[in-house]
């Protein structure tokens, strides 16, 4: 959605309701995890997305503020059963804490051409998280994807009913690494056309890239943990 002013004329609070900060790299420890999540709630951010086994701390942390938990499934691969990815879903979302949940396409799938299947493997997960009002972001991980595939990708969760169109996990190897450009974050938008809203995600690391998809009508972008204050332009508060 088109925002009503540039983003340059945006407070830091406005700037930080378009940030799902990532607390994701699997190494952390708790220690990090805290630190990480506390960074993201004291930078405004519209949700800390993390794993699941972070979800007890986050709960703990956001309790009480305006940061939600937005929690990813089956990632970084997408490449578990469909009924697994429902299991995992239901799991997460039945604590009733769990703003939002990123789910992984099973990209082998796109890449395969399995519409039906990639279509039903995302609706399985969309059903699960819709009964507890939870947001489904759908990840297709785009730099592993032809644009004509990225396209159809989008068309089959839309079809499934997901809230948001999402293009990377941050986690592919063996391809170039480009995220969100500019360029595929249009061609998302121009099949979406308003039914889905867009989050991009990879490769966002400063203000000119951030401040660009914000006045081109995107409606989330999942932020890294060291990127965050670069972005909005901000100092890095001292650790608590």
């Amino acid at each position: 959605m088109k925002p009503t002013k540039k983003a340059s004329e945006m407070t830091v609070e406005e700037l930080g309701s378009y940030i799902d900060q990532s607390v994701l790299k699997p190494e952390f420890t708790e220690a990090e995890i805290r630190q990480y999540i506390q960074e993201g709630i004291d930078y405004h951010c519209k949700t800390v997305c993390i794993n699941p086994t972070a979800l007890d701390i986050a709960a703990e942390l956001v309790k009480g503020t305006k940061t939600e938990i937005c929690v990813v499934c089956d990632f970084p691969f997408g490449a578990s059963t469909t009924e697994s990815k429902a299991v995992q879903a239901e799991l997460y979302c039945k604590r009733g804490d769990v703003a939002e949940l990123d789910i992984v396409a099973n990209y082998g799938w796109i890449r395969s051409g399995k519409w039906a299947d990639v279509t039903a493997d995302i609706k399985a997960v969309v059903d699960v998280c819709h009964k507890y009002g939870t947001i489904v972001k759908v990840i297709f991980e785009t730099d592993a994807l032809t644009v004509e595939e990225v396209k159809k990708a989008a068309e089959c969760a839309i079809e499934s009913g997901a809230d948001f169109l999402k293009t990377s996990t941050g986690f592919l190897t063996g391809f170039e690494a480009h995220g969100a450009t500019p360029e595929i974050i249009q061609v998302i938008m121009d099949v979406a056309k308003g039914r889905a809203k867009i989050k991009g995600s990879g490769c966002i690391r400063d203000q000119k890239h951030f401040f660009q998809l914000i006045d081109m009508g995107i409606d989330r972008m999942g932020i890294g943990y060291k990127s965050t204050p670069v972005v909005l332009g901000v100092d890095k508060p001292e650790k608590s």
